[in-house]
């Protein structure tokens, strides 16, 4: 009777503890699982923001800067492909190239000729007769005659010109460096100053290549 008694008590014991041990998991481990849960979601969201305003945060890389390529061959240091600032001088190009050689023919070259995309600047050796095309005054068909390059000649070359005084030359080059170079000779009508006799007059006199 008495072993009937002790082991009802010890299922009771047994029962008792495992209600509370299921009691003290459900209820005060759960709050722990959630704070945990918590955390995680509060770091998570953190980091979502965080990239999300990385990604709208602008980069700055600074001024955008329009470039064109140029080859530069002939009597420079560094010969080669260059690119270059879009509204770059032969000189800057010649810069870049490393400057001139010992044996370059400076004064057949204008350095103040501006540039253009896929251009080649070729600075010839002294005393070499190959066309140059940045000498301002190139030889036509005709041997006897030369023609002004309005996109390459300097104010004294374009006064060379029937009637192309100090003013008018320095038009000319306003337009090219505000306009761009003159793709055919026609062109020369758009400056102001010109009219169709003054072109009339020098339409044999000048050239754009």
């Amino acid at each position: 009777m008495n072993l009937q008694i002790n082991k009802k008590w010890m299922i009771i014991i047994c029962v008792s503890v495992l209600i509370v041990c299921c009691f003290y998991y459900f209820y005060a481990m759960e709050p722990m699982k959630s704070e945990v849960v918590k955390i995680e979601e509060m770091d998570m969201n953190e980091f979502e923001e965080t990239i999300s305003s990385n990604e709208k945060e602008p980069v700055d890389n600074g001024e955008e800067r329009t470039s064109i390529v140029i080859d530069v061959k002939g009597a420079v240091l560094k010969p080669g492909v260059y690119e270059v600032p879009q509204d770059a001088r032969v000189y800057e190009a010649i810069q870049e190239a490393g400057g001139l050689s010992e044996k370059a023919d400076e004064l057949s070259v204008n350095l103040a000729s501006s540039l253009q995309d896929g251009m080649v600047v070729y600075i010839p050796i002294k005393g070499e007769t190959k066309e140059n095309p940045f000498i301002s005054q190139n030889v036509a068909e005709d041997p006897s005659q030369k023609k002004v390059n309005i996109n390459l000649a300097t104010s004294e070359e374009l006064q060379t010109l029937t009637g192309i005084g100090p003013s008018k030359a320095e038009s000319i080059i306003s337009y090219r460096e505000e306009q761009g170079p003159f793709t055919k000779i026609e062109d020369l009508l758009e400056v102001t100053g010109i009219g169709d006799k003054s072109f009339e007059k020098l339409r044999e006199e000048i050239t754009v290549k």
